[in-house]
Parts: structure tokens; C-alpha cells; sequence
């Protein structure tokens, strides 16, 4: 009788646990959306981005950094920059570059906190973040070009390509496949890995998951897609690889983490990318997460930190 009790007790447990879990994504949810609903986000009119920048900064906010770390901001030769360093004792031989996304129009250092927090705690690497200029201010290819920068110079800092990881969210992971193709291009070393949050990978929006998860993704619109891909691209060809790595030659590229959102409008971007590198020979594994949408993992949810133990395990095995 009394295992049986405390069968049912452990299960009144669980159920409390998920029915809290469930209330905690309702409330996200409709955060979320209240987020983005502060402006037009197809307007790249100056007001409307003044109130779309402002909106990632409370995105930010929401998630706290992570306990134990240390928040170093810096001036990377007018570019703003921040190291996030774990206080206790750790390998500072390996690091992370993290490219924040906002779909090259918005995002800064405090947008970059949460993630670049959370990496570092599961790793226990030190990551680098950094504000590259932003669109339509600064259309292709002034990102890339800080991203080459910022590379610069941590090869100048003594660090080797294999020492470096690289990780980005959204239009932050878009940069991060271009960084890459961008280095190949000019016969330099490629980092050790690649971890890759709902990576933006096809500026044509030609899969199939633009029509089919258009209701089900609370945060982005196709609208806001084309806006944003305008405002950047400007008129180059949107199948070029340096808009959309997903048309890019992956041969040679480091083993890949890829997260994606079961509800993401951008679902497509990781499924074909996953497909086209393992056709080129590269070690890349796609985490499917149910019920999730674009960049789950900044939040204070339970599955974006599963999500981010299993890039620690990624990174550290």
C-alpha cells in the first residue's frame, strides 16, 4: 500500500510539474507575441525600427544570464563586443563565437546576453559576442565583413580556427554558414564545430514550411521575411550563398548541431541544410523539438534548457 501511495503521489508530482510547465508556455506565448506586435514588423521605417530594436532588447531581458558568469564588454576597434566568462575554473584554450540573429535589422549586445550566457554554461568555454552593423543602415555585406573582423581577430589573439566553435540563432546562424563559406573561399581553416539555432538559411523562402507552419510560429511572418531579406539583400540575387548558405558547397565544413522548432515557419532552412551536409560528407545531426518555435532556446523554459545540455554534450563529446 505504500508504494502504491507513493506511485501516486510522485505522479500528482509530475502531473503539477507539467500542468506549471504548460501555464509557464502560455505565458511565453503571449509574451511573445505582445513583443511583436509593438511595430510593423515589415515597416523598416526609421520609428518602426527604433521600436523592433527596442523589442529584442526586452526579448533579452527576459532571460536572465546565467548564474556564475562574467559579463566583459569591450571595443573591438569601434565595434561593440563582450566576452561571457564562466567564474569557476575552466578551459580557456576553447571558445565560441556566437553571431546574435534579428534578421540583420535588429539585435545588439543585450540580445546577445542570454544565449551567449547559456553557451557558456553548458560548455563552460568562454563566448565571444559582437554587434555587427545592421541593416538596411548597413546592407550586405557590412555583417559579414564584421564577422571576417571579429575572426581576425581572434587569430590574432593566439587562437587557432580549432579552438574556436562557431554558434548562431536565426540570422545569426545565416552568418555563421556564411562566416564559413567566406573563409573556404579564401583557403583559410574552418572552426571545430558549428551549433546552429533555427538557423535562416534560404533568403527565396522556397520550402515547404513557409506555407505549411505560417499559423503556428508566434514570432516571425513571412512578411517580416521579405522586409528583412529587402532591406539587407538589397538587390544582390537571393540565391547567392553569402544571403542563402543553403545554396553554398558544404565539403570540408566541421561537424554540425542543428536545433529547429516542430512549429517554425523556417523549419525548411534546417531540414534542407541537414540534407545537403550530409550529402557533402559533414558530420550533422538535426534535433527536431516538438511543439517549439524559433529560437525557444533564449527562454526560460524547460525544453530550451534540455535543448541547451544537449549542445553541451555536443560541444564537450
Amino acid at each position: 500500500m505504500e508504494r502504491k501511495a507513493m506511485r501516486l503521489l510522485s505522479l500528482n508530482s509530475e502531473e503539477k510539474k507539467a500542468q506549471a510547465e504548460e501555464k509557464r508556455l502560455a505565458r511565453m506565448m503571449k509574451t511573445l507575441k505582445a513583443i511583436h506586435s509593438v511595430s510593423s514588423a515589415e515597416s523598416m521605417e526609421p520609428e518602426d525600427l527604433a521600436r523592433q530594436r527596442a523589442a529584442q532588447d526586452i526579448l533579452g531581458r527576459l532571460a536572465a544570464p546565467m548564474v556564475g558568469m562574467r559579463w566583459e564588454p569591450f571595443d573591438l576597434d569601434g565595434m561593440k563586443a563582450a566576452w561571457v566568462r564562466p567564474e569557476w575554473g575552466h578551459d580557456p584554450s576553447q571558445i565560441i563565437l556566437y553571431c546574435h540573429g534579428g534578421g540583420y535589422t535588429s539585435g545588439n549586445l543585450g540580445y546577445s546576453r542570454p544565449l551567449a550566457s547559456k553557451l557558456s554554461h553548458v560548455s563552460g568555454w568562454e563566448t565571444l559576442c559582437f554587434e555587427y552593423r545592421l541593416a538596411p543602415e548597413h546592407p550586405y555585406p557590412a555583417a559579414v565583413e564584421d564577422a571576417v573582423r571579429v575572426w581576425d581577430h581572434l587569430m590574432h589573439q593566439g587562437y587557432g580556427a580549432r579552438d574556436v566553435t562557431v554558434a548562431g540563432d536565426s540570422a545569426g546562424g545565416n552568418l555563421a554558414l556564411v562566416l564559413l563559406h567566406r573563409l573556404k573561399a579564401e583557403g583559410r581553416q574552418l572552426p571545430k564545430r558549428l551549433v546552429l539555432l533555427s538557423p535562416w538559411t534560404d533568403m527565396t523562402a522556397s520550402g515547404e514550411s513557409y506555407v505549411q507552419r505560417a499559423q503556428l510560429d508566434p514570432t516571425i511572418t513571412m512578411e517580416y521575411i521579405q522586409a528583412v531579406r529587402t532591406a539587407y539583400g538589397g538587390g544582390t540575387d537571393l540565391e547567392d550563398p553569402m544571403l542563402s548558405p543553403l545554396f553554398g558547397n558544404f565539403e570540408g565544413f566541421p561537424p554540425t548541431l542543428i536545433q529547429v522548432g516542430s512549429n517554425e515557419l523556417l523549419y525548411s532552412d534546417s531540414e534542407r541544410l541537414r540534407d545537403r551536409m550530409r550529402s557533402a560528407g559533414v558530420l550533422c545531426r538535426m534535433e527536431e523539438w516538438k511543439e517549439m518555435w524559433h529560437v525557444f532556446q533564449m527562454l526560460p523554459i524547460k525544453k530550451a534548457g534540455e535543448a541547451m545540455e544537449h549542445v553541451g554534450r555536443f560541444l564537450l563529446h
